[in-house]
């Protein structure tokens, strides 16, 4: 079965012999690695566009809206903020492909080791499982493939699948290299499979409820003491801290293992590794130069939302500074030069379609400013359409994070080098703060305010004096996690997936839809698949 068949339709194929692709066997480490890193790299693609896109616009961090008739792409990006997406939603589809992918690779590896208990076999067992994850938390069910097949197989129900990861990443677990190092950056270690495992259990009551739709933050969750174990062991490690770097040098195009914040990430490189291309969606859509001169124009759709932005209040914080707004400068070494105000050479009619005066075409350098308000044209709705003028281009702040690459060349495509982490110490900190607080042991004398502490510190936040309660955890993890792909995974476990927010309101359906805290099975592969049913509360 070839992993780009595979990648579409899940199975087909079915009587090719799994090692007839391959001329020799490898048996060394060395072998082993070379043919493991398709592995690695099978959801790169995605973790950088597609899946950054769905977690981010789905959830109440930000929106991204048509300028004008650009930027609507038949309603991709409306459909995800407004909550009315369908199996035809143009980005789910890189999702589900790039995740069956890494299963199909995972399994042809193992199938060549032919040993699945070896200590080689482990780290393919470990990606499989994460690619399942990646399944299981967007689309729900999911077919269970270990090996050849011969036949087009079910789907697992979606609490089968999370009982397959928890299973698999306990077994190999501890035939996981427990180094972190240069070697092992990117890759599956021991501490990458905690930190997926608690993961896992904190949502453990979402992933087995047997109708998502209702689920509610109330219901038991049986898993909080391994939540803590995992954390607990990555913790007792030592081998990763949060104060290597300072918060925004993390996630710089510069990084990379030396930041031990970062337990496992995705490796980007503008020439290498492509794939990533956040600061394309964020920076302004005239401000192709503002960092550096950009060889590519770049898109500048995504907003946050003011209600989510909002929430970078704490005086002194770090985090603060990960959204950009108001008078505009150029930057260079990572900080706006406030010698140097970002002009534009344009008019009121310019920065306004709608003026009409008499000096409408009168040109001067107008001194670029954003603002946090979000407001749509009047008949804007149908597009999420703020305008292709100055102030439709202007409006909402914009995030910092992922730093552009100045270094990008024409031949970059825009292609970024910051890699993106996907566990993170922090994230461990604050999964374990939140079991706690959900009613799990403390160990080690620690408490949800110690652990959210710990966090606040390194970012020069105030210090709780008082235990977190869920709302301010929650807002903890959404100063922290910005950008990060994280967001929809925390409001649909703490209840507030269906909350208002920005336009979402132009859908007044999505408020009472809960079946879409899972996405549709895209129809592309239903249509293979036919004996699948669609996902409760879609149309088949």
């Amino acid at each position: 079965m070839s992993a780009l068949v595979a990648a579409f339709v899940s199975c087909t194929d079915l009587d090719v012999d799994i090692k007839s692709q391959y001329t020799d066997f490898p048996t060394t480490e060395r072998a082993a690695e070379a043919i493991s890193a398709d592995v690695y790299a099978a959801y790169r693609g995605a973790l950088g566009y597609n899946h950054w896109m769905v977690q981010t616009l789905s959830s109440d961090e930000a929106v991204s809206v048509a300028l004008g008739t650009d930027y609507y792409d038949g309603g991709r990006f409306r459909e995800l903020h407004v909550h009315n997406w369908t199996s035809d939603n143009a980005i789910l589809p890189n999702m589900w492909n790039a995740a069956m992918t890494g299963i199909n690779l995972s399994n042809n590896v193992l199938t060549i080791f032919g040993d699945d208990e070896s200590d080689k076999a482990a780290p393919m067992r470990a990606m499989r499982a994460y690619f399942y994850f990646l399944l299981m938390d967007n689309f729900g069910g999911a077919p269970l493939i270990k090996g050849k097949v011969d036949q087009i197989p079910d789907r697992s129900s979606r609490a089968e699948i999370a009982n397959f990861i928890e299973s698999e990443l306990l077994a190999v677990r501890d035939r996981l290299p427990g180094e972190v190092s240069a070697a092992t950056y990117g890759k599956a270690t021991r501490y990458m499979a905690d930190a997926l495992l608690a993961k896992l259990y904190l949502n453990w009551s979402v992933y087995t409820s047997g109708d998502v739709a209702a689920y509610t933050p109330a219901m038991p969750n049986e898993k909080l003491a391994q939540v803590v174990a995992m954390c607990d062991d990555i913790i007792q490690s030592g081998q990763f801290n949060l104060s290597s770097h300072k918060y925004l040098e993390k996630f710089r195009p510069d990084n990379g293992p030396q930041i031990k914040d970062f337990i496992f990430a995705m490796p980007y490189d503008r020439e290498k590794q492509q794939g990533m291309t956040y600061a394309r969606f964020w920076i302004h859509r005239s401000g192709q130069n503002q960092f550096a001169p950009l060889p590519s124009s770049v898109g500048g759709t995504f907003r946050v939302l003011p209600t989510f932005l909002a929430k970078f209040n704490l005086e002194g914080d770090d985090r603060n500074a990960s959204y950009m707004g108001g008078l505009q400068y150029y930057w260079s070494d990572y900080s706006p030069d406030l010698s140097r105000p970002f002009l534009i050479r344009t008019s009121k009619k310019g920065i306004d379609q709608d003026y009409s005066g008499s000096d409408e075409n009168v040109t001067f350098d107008w001194h670029m400013e954003t603002t946090k308000e979000i407001t749509l044209r009047p008949d804007g709705g149908p597009t999420l359409n703020a305008g292709n003028d100055q102030k439709g281009r202007s409006m909402g702040y914009r995030s910092v994070k992922f730093y552009m690459d100045v270094n990008v060349t024409a031949a970059n495509n825009r292609n970024q080098s910051n890699d993106v982490p996907i566990f993170r110490y922090a994230d461990v900190l604050l999964m374990k703060a939140e079991a706690i607080l959900r009613g799990a042991a403390p160990t080690n004398g620690e408490t949800a305010m110690s652990l959210m502490n710990q966090v606040r510190a390194y970012v020069n936040a105030p210090a709780l004096t008082t235990e977190p309660t869920f709302a301010e955890l929650l807002d903890e993890r959404a100063r922290e996690f910005s950008d990060e792909s994280w967001r929809r995974n925390d409001l649909i476990r703490y209840g507030k997936f269906e909350e208002d927010w920005g336009f979402k309101s132009l859908y007044a359906a999505g408020s009472s839809e809960r079946y879409r805290r899972i996405f549709p099975v895209p129809r592309q592969v239903l249509e293979v698949n036919k004996h699948w049913t669609q996902n409760t509360g879609y149309p088949q």
